[in-house]
């Protein structure tokens, strides 16, 4: 089983930063994605970024691609989601997830995941 928990969330203006984390705790292997989604009002959950726990194999989503940053502190077992340049529409509810990559993983797909944090609500204004 594996645990997260998601922080950092909060009310920014349009172009400020947030960095969001995501503690994991238990059995988290080397081949394991780890992911950043998030979902506003009315709308489907959405792929944001991923990437490897044991590094490589990164993604992001085009609508936060030279804004956003997926990084990890393997010593803490946190990854990160460094947010610049925010704009209103990133307003949303972000989750954290995590799952094995073994076999054909779809990584930007929510339903790939098994494991997901509580989320955390980031709120831009403009």
């Amino acid at each position: 089983q594996v645990q997260l928990v998601e922080s950092g969330g909060g009310s920014v203006q349009a172009g400020g930063s947030l960095r969001l984390s995501c503690a994991a705790s238990g059995r988290i292997f080397r081949s394991y994605a780890m992911g950043w989604f998030r979902q506003a009002p009315g709308k489907e959950r959405e792929f944001v970024a991923a990437h490897r726990w044991s590094g490589g194999d990164i993604y992001y989503a085009d609508s936060v691609k030279g804004r956003f940053t997926i990084s990890r502190d393997n010593a803490k077992n946190t990854v990160y989601l460094q947010m610049n340049s925010l704009q209103p529409e990133d307003t949303a509810v972000y989750y954290c997830a995590a799952d094995d990559t073994q076999g054909r993983f779809r990584w930007t797909r929510s339903d790939e995941y098994d494991y997901w944090g509580q989320g955390t609500q980031v709120t831009v204004s403009s």
